[in-house]
């Protein structure tokens, strides 16, 4: 590009190609911004993903302490399968809690209608 006196990249015209670009580009920006807020998990499917968190968290994270313990005493495999076990039942006592709240009760109930 030509350079003036000023050593400044003179200002080129704008082109109407990319006008309309930009201005497509700003509209669906905005739609998926409409669909994005609008839209979102419902409850049943957080809370579907809430039991399974425990249900597989609570046990995985018995196992992995008691091996833990279980190197560190010496006393393999037995902790580890009192801790997988108690994880089991922390795990089915976290999914009875959750499951026992009604649906009226939770924070982000919407009206249907």
């Amino acid at each position: 590009m030509d350079e003036d006196e000023t050593d400044e990249v003179p200002k080129l015209p704008p082109d109407a190609r990319l006008e309309s670009l930009n201005q497509r580009l700003d509209r669906l920006q905005e739609a998926e911004a409409k669909r994005n807020a609008a839209g979102g998990p419902d409850s049943s499917y957080r809370t579907g993903q809430l039991v399974l968190s425990y249900l597989i968290g609570a046990p995985s994270g018995g196992f992995l302490i008691g091996l833990l313990l279980d190197r560190w005493f010496g006393t393999r495999p037995w902790l580890m399968l009192v801790l997988l076990f108690l994880g089991f039942v922390a795990g089915f006592i976290s999914v009875i809690r959750v499951s026992s709240n009604s649906p009226a009760k939770g924070p982000d109930r919407r009206d249907k209608g």
